[in-house]
């Protein structure tokens, strides 16, 4: 049975695949009400249409908007038609436009509200916006009102192009002149008015004549209105929802006017103007008109997208719209289905038997890639029947192509307006195969002919050459139609099982066969560098692509540069772990190696190493060879399969990005950018596929380590990787386990060192923590001691981290701490030795200042002698009892002991400074011994000094045992004797007494004496007896001293007891006086005493002056009222002498010796000299 034999109705009629607005002949409208499909979504949208109409035909109501929105294609124009047919209820070939839908609305509540709609008279006003327009409209933000005001003129009759000229029509109706107008108008011009009004500008005699003839306007009048009309209009929203509420009120009381816009949401775009403008014009029409005015636009978008423009509100318009039709792609599934698919009942049996047959072979026939989002096949066989010979998957697939070519510009004006259906186009591709018999399939590139003809001309040039290509053949061209189809649709990967199912075209196909015929196509179209080969997938490339895409592949890429990056994709992305864990404490650094390419800075003792397809060593990687180099290497190796797909991948990236990086920055063509842009991306879908691709090859790649292939059973590339290291460590790290007790941190060193209780024979029976890791360290300590070679701390943490080993900074230093504590080592900084009191030794274990400058050493054992001699020392020096047993805490014990006798020697020394005590010579050996001792750090050593210096330290405890009791108990009496005899220093050239001298001479014995401490006891008796003979010799030395001062105080008193004034200075004076002579009585000094004659002296005169100083002061204040005395001779004034005081004392100053007359005459000779000295001009010399 041929396929064009099937259908209900002809397949190849006539049928209009694009309704457009305006064609309305009535053969056209006869065939769409008669073959109009009334799917289940479209009865839905027709219930809800018309039952918000019926409900405001009686009722005001200002919500007369009505959205239909729907994809291209999706039959929104023609249901917009339609509800003009029924609104406006004409009669078509003697039927009403409503009877035709008695049949195909099964509903009958919602054909009652269409029927009570149609019985509404009503003026229709179908119109397409965009063609309506004036061109340059969308510039003008009140062209939409512009635009309605034009169609309802039109609607009248009136002018649309010249809105005030219909203006002056309205108004000649509505005068009734009209008519009369029209006629004159004829007369005079010979042509019809409707002709001739749209040369307006070239008819200005003969209309103004005709207006004067048959209006109320003068020549001119008229006249003045053709000159000045257009420059006098305006239109107001307002006004022209006035001017149709006036319409509507001249017909009857339920007329309706009814604007129906097709493709509103297109024009508007996102113009914030236009949209505004949209809003005013239907909230005006609904408050002016209340319900009488409806407002019906289609828009590809539904409303609530349309007015989310920039954040505006548009709340009232959507409130206006608050009818929302929404058209589907299954309203289009089953128009075309019923309208063109339709079968006549025996193809419909034919169909279900053949079905029925094939069924198996269809299923496995229609398949797609498991990536395909769903795409719908043959359920049943009645979905077989309703669709074939086409596959249910074309309908929405053709959709999305028809979308996608629209959206990247591929097609030309017509279809990019929507002059291109589905309906047709699945019309024609039914068409091509009518004469095919059953079993045939339309391929889905049969649509690329219903298509063609609106393509932009160079993508139909790529089809031309490739047709005229002598290396291509017809199946090539027909797969490079499949690609263009499907190039822009994202929900159909390009792959080869989809390619192969899009161009299955019969039933009995063998799609093996056909998928290799395709895949040779592919091949050819690739080299001919039509098609470009992305991962899986193939993509159709226009003109530009494939000038982009040849110079993408003419540029070179070094093949280490390839290996690099796939380097990074496994180290940085796959498997990204700095560092291999192990266990919970074991996390190791290792290298990273991609063939003989070190991916960083590589120090680590281990490694990873792929080895890609591109690997060359000049030597065949058999299975013996990569046994041999795990050998050769700390390192797992991974062999990759030899598919060099990720690295023909990656060449492509690094191509494409070297292209964009040479292009950067120069402005090209539009689509020159949007390729790059599209590079861009695929740049980004290559890296993922290039990370796929190596997660397989790591998933079947072989595994070496140790000269074994290992087999590791997970195919996780990450778990692969974890497993083979974990091989490996075992391998290189067979001492890890060494270590069973671990350090956890610096506080755990600190505590293991101060800790009493820690095993300190480690060769004991006892189990101890880490025994074989000890036992390990030590012999490596005492082998190299035995050489002579330095060992630091830090060779040793170097050495025990790396291979056989692996441990732990702080295990390390753990055991060394325990060899410590056990006395196995010694560690010396610098050049000294320490010990496991030292406050600073983990700060020395662990900064990097110190590590290279720790020495660790083999400790050699003292020989018991040495030891014993300490322990003598200890009880016999210091008199300490408690004695440790082992060598450190027998060194830390004396040292110890040792630090708190020089302290007690440095205080005692401090003494010294203030007194000569005796046994500073002890105390200072003692201090230089004591010191000579502590600096000795190494144990040996230490213990050989004390057995040298056995007897000096023994001596020593002797000797300042007198030393430390002097200073208890007879420094007091010591210092006494000192006290004396430094008085009798002072006075020893007064004591002439031999006496006195000779128990100075006593006391001097014993004080100066080196070891006095048996005769101190003398020195309580000498110095009493000193303390007495001194009082007596100062008694009497002290006689004539207090004679000389009470004689100055009387002559004192005398020269006061003159004056009035003396109960003035006599208290003063006489305190004076008493405290010279208690001074005297309290002296313990000779030449004290001797001195205090002279200061006697001194005191007097202070006195006589005060007494002569208050005498004159006091005579002034008698005098101040008196005359002035004369001297009798002139008028001279008389002035008092002077009088001075002398000091008897200060004139005979010295002893004087008189043996001879002449001695006396000297002296005499001596006074009158110096008291001549003294005499002046009215001067009274007294001698006091």
């Amino acid at each position: 049975m041929k396929i064009k034999k099937m259908f209900y109705r002809d397949i190849d009629r006539d049928i209009k695949g694009v309704i457009k607005i305006g064609q309305d002949d009535d053969a056209n409208v006869h065939q769409e009400l008669e073959e109009y499909v009334v799917t289940r979504e479209l009865a839905r949208h027709f219930s809800t249409f018309f039952e918000a109409y019926r409900e405001a035909i009686n009722n005001y109501t200002d919500k007369m908007g009505v959205w239909i929105s729907g994809f291209f294609g999706s039959g929104k124009s023609h249901f917009l038609k339609i509800l003009s047919y029924l609104l406006e209820n004409k009669e078509v070939k003697g039927k009403r436009a409503i009877s035709y839908f008695d049949d195909k609305i099964e509903d009958a509540s919602v054909l009652a509200d269409i029927k009570a709609s149609g019985d509404v008279s009503a003026d229709v006003i179908l119109f397409n916006i965009d063609s309506k327009a004036d061109s340059d409209s969308r510039t003008n933000k009140e062209s939409i009102v512009n635009v309605f005001n034009k169609v309802f003129n039109e609607m009248q009759g009136f002018c649309g192009s010249l809105p005030w000229l219909a203006d002056l029509e309205a108004q000649m109706v509505k005068e009734g002149s009209y008519e009369a107008f029209k006629s004159r108008f004829e007369e005079l011009s010979g042509e019809s008015w409707i002709e001739a009004r749209e040369d307006f500008y070239f008819e200005e005699d003969n209309i103004v004549q005709a207006l004067a003839d048959t209006t109320k306007m003068s020549i001119e009048a008229a006249r003045n209105w053709y000159n000045k009309a257009e420059d006098n209009y305006s239109l107001s929203v307002e006004k022209f929802a006035n001017k149709v509420k006036e319409y509507i009120e001249s017909k009857d009381r339920e007329h309706h006017v009814i604007f129906l816009v097709d493709e509103m949401g297109q024009y508007i775009g996102d113009d914030v103007g236009l949209m505004l403008n949209l809003q005013t014009v239907v909230e005006d029409l609904g408050t002016y008109c209340g319900g009488k005015a409806w407002v019906i636009v289609t828009s590809q978008q539904d409303i609530d997208t349309v007015t989310k423009v920039r954040g505006n509100d548009f709340s009232k318009i959507q409130g206006r719209f608050n009818t929302r039709l929404s058209l589907s792609s299954a309203n289009v599934d089953e128009v075309i289905k019923r309208r063109i698919l339709y079968k006549n009942e025996t193809a419909k049996e034919t169909l279900k038997l053949y079905y029925a047959d094939k069924e198996a072979i269809i299923k496995n026939l229609i398949t797609f890639s498991t990536d395909t989002p769903e795409m719908k096949i043959f359920k049943t066989a009645e979905d077989f029947v309703d669709v074939y010979p086409f596959i249910p998957y074309q309908f929405r697939l053709l959709q999305s192509v028809f979308t996608a070519i629209r959206q990247h510009g591929a097609s030309g004006k017509h279809l990019s307006e929507g002059e291109r259906s589905l309906l047709s186009a699945f019309q024609e591709a039914a068409i091509k195969y009518m004469d095919k018999e059953v079993g045939a399939l339309v391929p889905f590139s049969a649509f690329y002919e219903t298509i063609e003809t609106f393509l932009d001309h160079n993508i139909k040039t790529v089809f031309i050459h490739a047709e005229d290509n002598d290396r291509l053949n017809d199946m090539d061209v027909e797969v490079l139609k499949v690609l263009f189809l499907i190039k822009w649709v994202k929900e159909m990967p390009k792959n080869l099982e989809n390619i192969a199912t899009l161009m299955v075209s019969n039933i009995d196909e063998d799609k093996i066969e056909l998928k290799k015929k395709i895949e040779a196509s592919l091949d050819r179209l690739v080299k001919e560098t039509l098609v470009q080969k992305n991962g899986n997938e193939y993509i159709f490339l226009t003109h530009e692509e494939q000038d982009v895409n040849k110079e993408i592949q003419n540029i070179s890429i070094d093949i280490s540069e390839i290996i690099l990056k796939i380097g990074e994709e496994i180290y940085t992305g796959i498997y990204s772990e700095k560092k291999f864990r192990y266990n919970v404490r074991y996390h190791f650094d290792f290298n990273k190696i991609i063939d003989d390419r070190y991916m960083s800075s590589q120090k680590h003792d281990i490694g990873v190493k792929v080895i890609t397809p591109y690997y060359d060593t000049g030597v065949e990687l058999t299975d013996h060879e990569l046994r041999m180099m795990s050998a050769r290497e700390n390192n797992l190796i991974i062999k990759l399969p030899q598919d060099t797909s990720f690295l023909e991948e990656m060449e492509n990236i690094l191509k494409i990005q070297t292209y964009l990086t040479r292009k950067a920055g120069t402005i090209q063509t539009e689509e020159i950018e949007e390729i790059k842009i599209r590079k861009s991306r695929e740049v980004a879908e290559r890296k993922d596929r290039v990370v796929s691709l190596l997660k397989e090859a790591l998933q079947e790649a072989d595994f070496y380590v140790n000269m074994q292939k290992i087999d590791i059973k997970s195919k996780n590339p990450v778990e692969r990787i974890n497993s083979g290291l974990k091989i490996l460590i075992e391998n290189i790290y067979d001492k890890l386990n060494y270590i069973t007790d671990f350090i956890e941190s610096t506080k755990e060193l600190h505590d293991l060192l101060l800790d009493e209780d820690t095993q300190i024979n480690i060769f004991g029976e006892e189990e101890i923590p880490n025994k074989l890791a000890i036992d390990e360290v030590l012999y490596y300590i005492e082998r190299n001691t035995q050489r002579h070679i330095p060992i630091t701390m830090k060779t040793l943490l170097e050495l025990f981290s790396k291979p056989p080993y692996g441990w732990l900074p702080d295990d390390i230093r753990g055991i060394v701490i325990r060899l410590f504590k056990a006395q196995e080592i010694k560690i010396q900084l610098g050049s000294e030795y320490l010990n496991t009191s030292d406050n600073n030794l983990i700060q020395y274990m662990t900064k990097k200042d110190y590590i290279d400058r720790l020495l660790i050493k083999k400790r050699t054992k003292t020989p018991e002698k040495y030891l014993n001699n300490a322990r003598m020392l200890i009880r016999e020096v210091f008199n300490y009892a408690s004695v440790p047993g082992d060598e450190d805490g027998l060194m830390i014990r004396f040292k110890e002991l040792s630090n708190y006798e020089l302290s007690n020697i440095r205080e005692l020394l401090v003494r010294y400074e203030e007194r000569n005590y005796p046994g500073k010579d002890v105390l200072e050996r003692g201090k230089s011994l004591f010191e000579d001792i502590l600096q000795i750090s190494d144990a040996t050593a230490f213990f050989e000094k004390l057995y040298e210096v056995k007897e000096e330290l023994m001596d020593y405890e002797e000797e300042v045992f007198d030393v430390k009791k002097f200073f208890k108990n007879q420094k007091e009496q010591f210092d006494k004797a000192l006290k004396q005899l430094n008085i009798y220093e002072k006075n020893k050239t007064y004591v002439l007494d031999s006496e006195t001298i000779n128990l100075v001479k006593e006391i001097e014995t014993i004080v100066k004496s080196a070891k006095p401490y048996n005769q101190i006891s003398k020195l309580p008796s000498l110095i009493n007896d000193f303390v007495s003979r001194f009082a007596i010799l100062l008694e009497e030395e002290c006689k004539p001293v207090r004679a000389v001062i009470e004689s100055d105080w009387n002559k004192v008193k005398d020269e006061l007891d003159l004056y009035d004034f003396k109960d003035e200075l006599s208290g003063k004076f006489n305190n004076k006086f008493r405290e010279l002579l208690d001074r005297l009585d309290s002296s313990h000094n000779f030449y004290e005493a001797i001195a205090m004659k002279e200061e006697s002296d001194r005191l007097k005169m202070r006195c006589f002056e005060e007494i002569k100083k208050t005498a004159l002061e006091k005579s002034k204040e008698r005098d101040i009222e008196k005359q002035p005395v004369t001297t009798g001779e002139g008028n001279g004034v008389y002035t008092p002498k002077k009088t001075v005081n002398i000091s008897i004392a200060n004139i005979f100053h010295g002893a004087k010796t008189i043996e001879s007359e002449e001695d006396i005459e000297e002296l005499l000779d001596y006074l009158r000299k110096q008291l001549k000295t003294e005499l002046k001009e009215n001067t009274i010399l007294k001698l006091i």
